[in-house]
């Protein structure tokens, strides 16, 4: 039995008439007969009673024209949902998150992604080192990447969305806290809360080269693998920390943000598995390059 047969059966039990289900099928009625036969045949039954002037359905036929039906209709929903998955309108993707850009663009990208794209579901994972982030998209734990460059992974596609400047983050009574701006080389003394550098935090090395720069090695108080525990232990006073801009969306109570002259910047990119691109995960990372540029 092939699904030509069920879909033989539906028209002719919906027209009542072999001749006008083979002009509906665009094909001749004898072979439209034969086929309906070898399919009784098949089914050990009777579908269909006939006579020279009408066809009609016995009760097995009803039942089975019901499911005909049913059946037909999973497998048209089959398709239709198969080539939204092919045209990347519905599926799973999972987003990775610097820590920075954890606080201050997951809660607004979160929400446009999802209506741009309501049947899609997301997985996101914020406070991802980049190093983390080129290990999950490597083995396929994260389809996309909000991450650092530079990236040397020749299997990671990147592309660059923007430039953030370096800020430093200050506990609120600290004696730079009222000026309007500092210069690195004035933190010379200062204890620094740093990300990781065994993990090779690229935000570790742009703010140890900002320091070397300045003309001195940062004195290290503590090292802390998550953005928002960085900004508590400033606000806690045991140091400063050089952040990007952004994460001075966390306005925690006791700490204070400046600019920071002669630091520089870091680029903020989307990063994706070259050999792992579909056309969801494409239309997804498409969108939030747009946003990420607007």
């Amino acid at each position: 039995m092939e699904l030509r047969h069920l879909r033989y059966f539906v028209a002719v039990a919906e027209e009542c008439h072999f001749g006008r289900a083979a002009e509906r099928l665009h094909m001749a009625q004898p072979p439209l007969s034969q086929q309906i036969r070898q399919l009784e045949k098949e089914l050990g039954v009777s579908l269909l009673h006939r006579t020279t002037r009408k066809v009609s359905l016995t009760l097995a036929g009803e039942r089975y024209l019901e499911r005909a039906r049913a059946i037909l209709a999973e497998v048209d929903r089959a398709g239709l949902e198969a080539a939204r998955v092919d045209a990347g309108e519905v599926g799973r993707v999972s987003i990775g998150f610097i820590g920075s850009a954890t606080y201050a663009l997951l809660p607004t990208l979160a929400r446009r992604l999802r209506e741009t794209f309501p049947e899609i579901e997301f997985d996101f994972t914020g406070e991802m080192l980049t190093p983390r982030q080129v290990t999950a998209l490597l083995d396929g734990s994260i389809d996309i990447a909000l991450m650092r460059t530079p990236v040397q992974e020749e299997e990671i596609d990147v592309r660059v969305v923007r430039r953030e400047p370096l800020v430093v983050a200050l506990p609120e009574n600290h004696p730079l806290a009222a000026r309007e701006s500092i210069r690195v080389a004035e933190l010379k003394d200062e204890p620094f809360i740093t990300y990781p550098s065994e993990h090779r935090s690229l935000l570790h090395d742009a703010v140890l080269s900002a320091a070397q720069r300045a003309g001195f090695q940062p004195r290290r108080a503590a090292q802390v693998g998550e953005t928002s525990t960085m900004v508590v232990f400033v606000a806690a006073g045991l140091g400063v920390a050089v952040v990007p801009e952004p994460v001075a969306a966390l306005q925690l109570p006791g700490v204070v943000f400046k600019p920071l002259t002669g630091a520089g910047s870091v680029e903020l990119a989307i990063g994706r598995h070259a050999g792992r691109r579909t056309s969801v995960v494409d239309r997804v990372a498409d969108r939030l390059v747009e946003l990420l540029e607007e």
